[in-house]
């Protein structure tokens, strides 16, 4: 995982834009692309051809051991359950989540470099179908769906569930971080069905909703100051702004889903309460991106330990928190 870029002081949201917090600073040596290509490459051969559960324990000694051994990420991670659990960070409460999460991103990981050697339709039988039934209600009789996604369960398995029914279904990923992994997953993607947009691609995301197709964003990156500020439990933070402005200017219908791991390593699929944007001005952006947070809220507490997105989720200090306080009133307010 790399840093996250921070964006210009006191940008303001809601211009449509679709943003890539995992973009980093600098584009990096060379070598380390490389080597990640590599090992992404060699992994998914090798636990292509060994058994599952040996394979994510050994992988989870290794993310566990990544949370005990890196002080960054572990400050970060402490701090985001302390948030979904109400405790301090320091807790032992939340070292045990956090531990268990990691072992759970574990599992996810070998999931994923394992999903090259399944069929589609292997991959679909994966998904619980009620779950799914309930996306075609919505799409059938909407002006397009943007699906809302936060970094539980596995979003590849459910994307290539979509795909088998037929639906259009299409990803927003950053391709900016390291260009030939994200060309060997988009292609894999690709190959179920699921079209894949990089995230600069602005119109191709747009003619996808005015298609009235599926679109798949992920909205837990991590904290930007130039995101729409909403209160994620009982704190101010914020939410990427794309998700609420495609939705004003297409008509779209913004439709949050949970996904969680099953007992038996399926999943289940469950749909939170759709939301409408009525216009892009900043009061029903805010009122949107708000409801979306309070379902992301539902979504992570009911499986707190597949919860795997590890970097920091709250502003570090409690001026940030307070400005976008302030901000959000001016958005109801409809100052802009």
């Amino acid at each position: 995982m790399t840093e996250q870029r921070r964006s210009r002081p006191g940008a303001e949201p809601g211009n449509g834009r679709l943003e890539a917090p995992h973009r980093r600073a600098s584009e990096g040596a060379r070598v380390v692309e490389r080597t990640s290509v590599l090992l992404y490459r060699g992994g998914s051969w090798l636990l292509g051809h060994l058994p599952a559960r040996p394979a994510w324990t050994v992988i989870g000694w290794f993310t566990q051991a990544s949370y005990v051994l890196w002080p960054t990420k572990r400050r970060w991670s402490n701090t985001n359950f302390s948030h979904v659990i109400g405790q301090p960070p320091d807790s032992a409460a939340v070292r045990r989540l956090a531990l268990r999460a990691y072992a759970t991103y574990a599992r996810y990981l070998v999931e994923l470099m394992r999903l090259p050697r399944l069929s589609q339709a292997q991959a679909a039988t994966l998904v619980d179908g009620h779950g799914l039934d309930g996306v075609e209600t919505y799409w059938r009789s909407s002006n397009g769906v943007v699906l809302v996604v936060c970094h539980v369960g596995n979003n590849e398995v459910v994307a290539a569930g979509v795909a088998n029914r037929g639906w259009p279904i299409s990803v927003v990923a950053d391709d900016s971080a390291f260009p030939e992994l994200f060309e060997i997953l988009r292609r894999q993607r690709e190959s179920w069905g699921v079209h894949v947009i990089p995230w600069r691609n602005l119109r191709e995301v747009y003619g996808v909703l005015r298609r009235k197709e599926l679109l798949a964003l992920l909205v837990d990156w991590g904290y930007r100051d130039d995101g729409i500020p909403v209160q994620l439990f009982g704190s101010w933070t914020t939410l990427p702004a794309g998700p609420a402005a495609l939705a004003a200017k297409t008509g779209a219908t913004i439709l949050p889903i949970a996904i969680r791991r099953q007992a038996n390593d399926h999943f289940l699929v469950e749909l939170d309460e759709p939301i409408m944007v009525a216009s892009n001005d900043p009061a029903d952006l805010q009122r949107a991106s708000q409801a979306m947070a309070t379902a992301l809220e539902r979504i992570i507490a009911a499986a707190p330990d597949q919860w795997y997105s590890f970097k920091p989720m709250w502003p570090p200090t409690a001026a940030e928190a307070e400005a976008l306080a302030a901000r959000a009133a001016r958005m109801a307010a409809n100052l802009r």
